[in-house]
């Protein structure tokens, strides 16, 4: 039985003090290390960035791999000088921890996987922070490349956790310039190359105007024939990520200089044939 009146208190509470003291300085000294660890590699990347060294999208990605890289190294320095603090020998527990950890890395195969094919994203720069991607069932902009995963934000606001190892082909679409492309529709009655004419008109105006356009727009001539249209192609090349609203641009000025021409754009017609009995057939009814 423990004799309470035999303990040294005094003693006791004294190395209990030390140790929640070493405890204390130990988690404050983390603290503040990885403050100023991730302010460092903050301003290293920010003057990599003022320097053109590196794109800016690159630099966010190496930036955050460097901070989790940092944050998991100073987290497994703390817990050894903890367990060496309380009195537990580290470096006989890691020796152990190693057998386990062989065992249990035969059933993380695929957190392994994970972080071979992270490594070699970084490593061939096929995506950076910032990139509009697709890749399975996913389409978006790269917020954050991992090791493990990578999150890419859709255009409707979801943000998707991909498995770095579910990326077994991926398309980058922001690299490089991008196509603009728009098909436009004329009817069958109005002449082929006075449109084609104006149109060009538009797409050299517009091409002026817009900075964001690189080459073009030019009209190509004819692309098909629908059941009630001619449809004529328009292709022009713009900067990465801006295909889209010259392309809204364009249509909106190729609709308007219809309009202003007397340009037809088709739609839809239907056509009724009234047979009423004992009665000859009327003459087609065209109703729009």
């Amino acid at each position: 039985m423990l004799n309470f009146s035999e303990v040294n208190w005094e003693q006791l509470l004294t190395v209990a003090g030390v140790v929640a003291l070493k405890l204390i300085l130990i988690l404050i000294g983390f603290l503040i290390v990885r403050s100023i660890g991730t302010r460092i590699i903050d301003r290293s990347f920010n003057r990599m960035m003022e320097r053109d060294s590196v794109s800016k999208g690159r630099a966010l990605t190496l930036k955050s791999l460097m901070v989790n890289v940092f944050s998991y190294v100073l987290i497994f320095i703390v817990i050894v000088m903890l367990l060496e603090t309380i009195g537990v020998q580290a470096t006989a527990l890691l020796a152990g921890a190693g057998v386990v950890g062989l065992a249990i890395g035969f059933g993380a195969q695929g957190l392994v996987s994970d972080i071979v094919t992270g490594f070699f994203l970084l490593l061939e720069k096929q995506i950076d922070v910032d990139d509009y991607v697709t890749t399975g069932s996913f389409s978006g902009i790269v917020e954050s490349v991992g090791l493990r995963t990578t999150q890419i934000r859709g255009f409707d606001g979801t943000l998707h956790y991909v498995p770095n190892r579910e990326i077994t082909s991926l398309s980058n679409h922001s690299r490089g310039n991008m196509r603009a492309l728009v098909d436009i529709g004329i009817s069958y009655d109005d002449d082929i190359d006075r449109a084609v004419s104006i149109l060009q008109e538009v797409c050299d105006r517009i091409a002026q105007e817009d900075e964001n356009i690189v080459d073009g727009p030019n009209v190509l001539g004819v692309q098909g024939l629908g059941a009630s249209d001619i449809v004529l192609r328009v292709v022009g090349k713009t900067k990465n990520g801006e295909q889209w609203g010259v392309e809204r641009k364009l249509r909106k000025a190729f609709k308007e200089a219809f309009d202003a021409h007397g340009i037809e754009i088709p739609f839809p017609h239907q056509v009724y044939v009234e047979k009423p009995t004992g009665e000859s057939p009327q003459p087609a009814k065209d109703n729009g």
